[in-house]
């Protein structure tokens, strides 16, 4: 996978002895391939247990091909053979699928909301806090909670 890095510039108030407001700018490096999961887990929000039941999520959506698609399928010709203890292409499609639902669904319906778009769809937590109209901060709270019940279901010490 490559990395794609991009400078940013952010800019820190801060107050100067006289009292005055003033501003400090400075520049940080970004990666824009890192998804929202992968940067909690890298800054120590969630722990090895919660990013790998995330991880483990967002395979199963995406090998239960979930996410809607823009133009048509240029994937090669499946030839049997290998693959999840025989099953073909359709059957393990099928399998994942069925394992997301059953994930989302141990979740609950109040949590399904945002695994759905932090773990699936890419957004990050103050996006998906706005969308779903929820106070500024419960998201990553809310979060782990999710996580927690969908690392029970897939069985995750």
């Amino acid at each position: 996978m490559r990395r794609e890095l991009a400078e940013r510039e952010l800019a820190d108030n801060s107050v100067n002895g006289a009292g005055r407001l003033c501003q400090r700018r400075r520049k940080v490096t970004v990666n824009l391939a890192e998804s929202p999961l992968g940067w909690l887990h890298a800054r120590g929000h969630i722990d090895d247990r919660l990013f790998a039941a995330g991880e483990a999520l967002r395979s199963d959506f995406e090998r239960a091909q979930l996410a809607p698609r823009t133009t048509m399928r240029w994937e090669p010709v499946r030839v049997r053979g290998g693959g999840e203890a025989g099953l073909t292409p359709t059957e393990r499609q099928i399998a994942a699928k069925a394992r997301f639902d059953g994930a989302l669904a141990t979740a609950g319906r109040g949590l399904a909301d945002i695994l759905w778009r932090v773990v699936c769809a890419g957004e990050s937590v103050p996006h998906a806090e706005k969308a779903l109209n929820w106070p500024v901060r419960s998201g990553k709270l809310v979060l782990r909670l999710a996580l927690d019940r969908v690392a029970d279901f897939y069985r995750i010490p």
